[in-house]
């Protein structure tokens, strides 16, 4: 990238791979503006979390494939895209990491701490990303394979944050 500000998008328009040109609304640009979110709240998260741990590790991995992902959100139909997606492994990893946790279900009230209160504001970022997903997918097919990593990605948070929960703080 040359320069950040390139003023092609003051008309309301931006770009997607290869140079396409959509409205800033587009749906498109939408999920990702939510994904980039996403990535950005992961970030506090692993800014909160104290010492590299597996849990870390995998933040990163996530992380990264946010934006490979990005990638292909943003590369128009009938066009492919030479990155390479690692969102199988990935959700396998979260659901070893799952099933592991033996969590039960139950609501959480988030805020025992600052580290809980981040881990869930991502869980329920993840959540609003996966349903700009589902509309994307409605007008522009998702790999499937996305689609379940966003799913697992919010459980995976949700053991995350039980795992920082305070006793004594409230659950429902």
């Amino acid at each position: 990238m040359k320069n950040v500000t390139t003023k092609t998008g003051d008309d309301g328009k931006t770009s997607l791979r290869g140079g396409v040109r959509v409205d800033k609304n587009d749906i498109r640009i939408e999920t990702n503006g939510q994904i980039d979110h996403l990535t950005s709240l992961l970030g506090m998260v692993l800014a909160k979390w104290t010492g590299k741990t597996s849990e870390t590790t995998l933040l990163k991995d996530i992380q990264r494939e946010l934006m490979t992902v990005m990638s292909h959100v943003a590369t128009p139909d009938n066009t492919e895209n030479p990155r390479k997606l690692y969102v199988k492994e990935l959700t396998e990893r979260m659901e070893e990491e799952i099933e592991v946790a033996h969590v039960k279900p139950c609501f959480i009230l988030p805020g025992s701490n600052e580290l809980n209160a981040w881990i869930h504001l991502a869980r329920t970022t993840t959540r609003t990303t996966e349903r700009r997903l589902w509309t994307l997918n409605s007008h522009h097919p998702v790999n499937p394979d996305v689609l379940r990593f966003f799913n697992r990605l919010s459980d995976y948070l949700f053991i995350l944050a039980e795992g920082t929960h305070e006793v004594g703080t409230i659950s429902l």
